[in-house]
């Protein structure tokens, strides 16, 4: 073999494991997770506090937050930096926006993949290795109703997506360790959101933009930190 033919076939051996490497990375984002001071101080709060809210402008990666932290609970995967709550094995959990369509092209997007793409479902914050089964929701197109997660620990997290939607009515009679609320809540849907936690010692954490200004459940956690809640706010948004 000639000396240019051996150095091609380094190269393309080289592609290849480069492209190997780059889809694994790709299914695997929560191992490379590395979150700015506000998203740090937010997941740390985790640690002793039930209720948080990251409150923050557009593009401020609030909701990006939210769902690597919902990842670390899912799998039991937790980065070695982590210092805030954590379960030992796996557990329920709920996912919600405002609508079943903006739950699935936000929420859903981040953790699982681009909706409009099931074959790369896998490479959100969930680790796609991790992902033992997707259950489809009916009514909305490539919308996921629940997810199944291997946990490091053995056994699998659940975890459901929700929307404020639905109505008071559809967030009742669960028992869950964990309620994400991204985008703000109406206060009767957070209230049945955290009442769900309860048996368990679960949280509640929110991302959203303060669009209703001063409302009802920004003025639970502003200024309230004593009680069990704690806000992490990036100022400027």
């Amino acid at each position: 073999m000639s000396s240019d033919a051996s150095s091609t076939g380094l190269t393309r051996q080289a592609l290849r494991l480069a492209r190997a490497l780059e889809r694994r990375k790709r299914r695997n984002r929560l191992a490379n997770y590395s979150p700015y001071t506000k998203q740090r101080e937010f997941h740390d709060a985790g640690a002793t506090h039930r209720e948080r809210l990251f409150m923050a402008g557009n593009q401020l990666g609030k909701t990006l937050a939210g769902s690597f932290e919902l990842a670390a609970h899912l799998s039991g995967r937790y980065p070695e930096w982590w210092c805030g709550r954590r379960f030992e094995g796996p557990g329920r959990y709920w996912a919600a926006g405002e609508t079943r369509l903006s739950t699935r092209d936000t929420v859903q997007k981040l953790l699982v993949g681009p909706p409009e793409r099931p074959a790369a479902w896998g490479t959100g914050a969930i680790p796609g290795d991790a992902i033992v089964a997707i259950s489809r929701a009916a009514g909305v197109a490539n919308a996921i109703d629940a997810v199944t997660v291997a946990h490091v620990a053995g056994g699998a997290s659940t975890l459901l997506f929700k929307a404020y939607e639905q109505g008071r009515a559809k967030w009742q009679g669960d028992t869950l360790h964990g309620v994400w609320f991204d985008e703000e809540p109406p206060p009767e849907i957070y209230v049945e959101g955290l009442t769900r936690t309860n048996a368990t010692g679960g949280f509640v954490m929110l991302t959203f933009t303060p669009l209703k200004g001063m409302s009802e459940v920004v003025r639970m956690f502003l200024g309230d930190e004593i009680s069990g809640r704690a806000a992490a706010v990036e100022e400027g948004g």
